[in-house]
């Protein structure tokens, strides 16, 4: 005899399992939105932590640093501003219009503040780094267009950690030497006549960075390079450089250990960006 179903327990039976379906869909979804809320705060943490920072809080940072080293910078800063202001109400009061004249001159008197801190925020990055291994090539850093920098040096004593680096430009190929000027002069010298021998026709010249007589101050430097007399055209000074770059692949390689501090000065505390 044939065993009867019951509608009624099947349709329920079915509708159970429907509901299981739902609830685990649902559960997946839900498992779905919960894993793109942990990625999207995930990737907006990452950007925050990667995000620089805004150009105020910059300015911040440096005028902080500057302030640590020389606290003088808000007398100075403030005599910037307030002389600015002095002279724009001088003005207006000569032009019968001081009210505009006034207002004029705010703008320029905080823009003088700011370039009062940018310059003295300069001497205290390289405050920071005076009479550090690599210090002097952390200031050649700072120079723009016109010079071929190497960031290592092109000679070093592993005992003293005296360097002498190198920097190619119109001026020709100028030597920086860091150390006394007595214990790093034979190690110039021997570097000076390595090269006058490939570059008979460059002048080679040699600045001492220090505090001593007859050196260049870190803060110098870059200026006293501008200031050179121009001999090169652009084309000799990267003639110039590669004839440099074969000369130096065929030495020994400079000892490792030089420079162990990357000494380099923060350029954007240096700009005030």
């Amino acid at each position: 005899m044939a065993k009867s179903t019951d509608p009624a327990a099947s349709s329920s039976s079915t509708r159970d399992a429907l509901k299981a379906v739902k609830a685990a869909q649902r559960e997946r979804r839900l498992q779905e939105r919960a894993s793109a809320k942990a990625n999207k705060a995930e990737n907006r943490a990452r950007k925050k932590a990667t995000k620089k920072p805004g150009v105020f809080k910059q300015m911040g940072e440096v005028f902080s640093m500057t302030r640590a080293h020389d606290p003088k910078v808000v007398l100075w800063m403030s005599l910037a501003f307030v002389g600015a202001l002095v002279i724009g109400l001088i003005v207006g009061l000569l032009l019968n219009n001081w009210i505009t004249w006034l207002l004029i001159a705010i703008p320029f008197g905080l823009l003088a503040a700011v370039i009062i801190m940018n310059r003295m925020a300069e001497r205290a990055a390289f405050a920071r780094i005076d009479g550090r291994p690599g210090a002097a090539g952390a200031a050649l850093s700072t120079l723009r267009r016109g010079w071929i920098i190497h960031e290592q040096p092109v000679a070093v004593s592993p005992k003293t950690q005296d360097a002498v680096f190198r920097a190619v430009g119109r001026p020709g190929v100028v030597l920086i030497t860091e150390g006394p000027t007595n214990r790093v002069r034979p190690l110039v010298e021997k570097e000076r006549r390595n090269m006058q021998r490939f570059l008979p026709n460059v002048p080679i010249q040699v600045l001492a960075t220090g505090h001593g007589e007859g050196q260049v101050e870190l803060q110098d430097l870059a200026k006293t390079l501008k200031r050179m007399k121009k001999t090169l055209t652009k084309q000799e000074v990267q003639a110039v450089d590669k004839r440099l770059a074969a000369l130096g692949s065929a030495k020994m390689p400079i000892p490792k250990g030089i420079d162990p501090y990357r000494a380099r000065p923060d350029r954007k505390s240096m700009r005030g960006r």
